[in-house]
């Protein structure tokens, strides 16, 4: 048995309307938002990791809960973004939290980060406890390359992306939804349409990503329905990466949740890749909504392609 405590999450400063960059990449604002929903998005400081941004997630996730961080078991941490190759970010999240030598593990999963990370955490919380799930990413990173070097941004990925960090705490002993279902699924066929090679730009297939996330993300919220009993009408609120809005509104259509039960603030801050799904989760749980005595879903899609989804129910209390 797991239980989802509380989430949190921390956006940098900076800003960054389509306005700012439209003219340089060539296209209208207009056309950004028509495309992906989104107007603006942030960016992390030149001297901001995603260790920075993900300690400030899980302080803020921490503080929500209640939770002295001495008590956190194990921290499951995603990021796609980090600034060497090994070793990840977890380690040094942990140390930077103040909680050297409990396990951390790193999970570089890109934009589906976030909910292998929660059903990991699911499984692992009659182990350890207080499992705190952090991902954190600095997309700004990846599809804006240096002036110095000389490469010019790819307006197709460009406008997409922002840079953020989200935070989940799963406890196996209390919090206000239990975890009733979750699935994970992966398909290495198509892994060269959505890759961020180990030098060079980030190479994505839209149309291609668009058509399996369009139909994968269904059928996995579908599957985690059918196993926690729970009709699609019933659901109080669908969290899900904040890849693209026409896409999330394609997929609650698909499933059968009403428009107004999805949670979107990807116009705000863009697409944040793993950490995007916590986020909007942390948002949630400041809204009016999450008080509602009813189910949520939590679905992600992303690079691998890697694929899936958790459903949780108000707990008894």
């Amino acid at each position: 048995m797991a239980f989802l405590r509380a989430f949190g999450a921390y956006l940098p400063d900076r800003v960054v309307p389509n306005s700012e960059f439209a003219a340089h990449l060539g296209v209208e604002d207009g056309w950004i938002v028509q495309m992906s929903g989104i107007e603006e998005r942030r960016f992390a400081a030149d001297t901001e990791t995603v260790i920075d941004m993900g300690v400030r997630a899980a302080e803020a996730c921490l503080k929500r809960a209640n939770l002295d961080v001495a008590k956190v078991g194990l921290l499951v941490v995603s990021s796609g973004t980090g600034e060497r190759r090994f070793p990840g970010p977890a380690s040094e999240i942990g140390l930077r939290l103040g909680i050297p030598g409990i396990p951390a593990i790193d999970v570089p999963v890109a934009s589906a980060g976030s909910i292998f990370g929660l059903t990991l955490a699911h499984q692992l919380a009659p182990f350890y406890g207080e499992v705190l799930v952090i991902a954190a990413e600095k997309m700004s990173s990846v599809v804006w390359p240096k002036p110095e070097s000389g490469a010019t941004p790819d307006k197709n990925t460009a406008i997409l992306f922002g840079d953020g960090a989200g935070a989940a705490l799963v406890s196996s002993t209390s919090g206000a939804w239990e975890v009733k279902a979750a699935a994970l699924h992966s398909d290495g066929t198509a892994a060269a349409e959505l890759a961020l090679p180990v030098s060079g730009p980030l190479k994505m297939n839209g149309m291609v990503v668009i058509r399996h996330a369009s139909q994968k993300m269904p059928s996995v919220i579908k599957e985690v329905l059918a196993a926690g009993k729970v009709l699609a009408s019933d659901v109080g609120a669908i969290l899900m990466h904040q890849a693209n809005q026409n896409l999330m509104n394609k997929v609650a259509q698909t499933v059968g949740v009403a428009a107004e039960r999805l949670f979107t603030n990807v116009a705000k801050y863009g697409n944040t890749s793993s950490a995007s799904m916590l986020i909007a989760a942390a948002e949630w749980q400041d809204s009016a909504a999450a008080e509602s005595n009813q189910p949520i879903v939590f679905a992600g899609f992303g690079a691998g392609f890697h694929w899936g989804a958790l459903l949780a129910v108000p707990a008894l209390q």
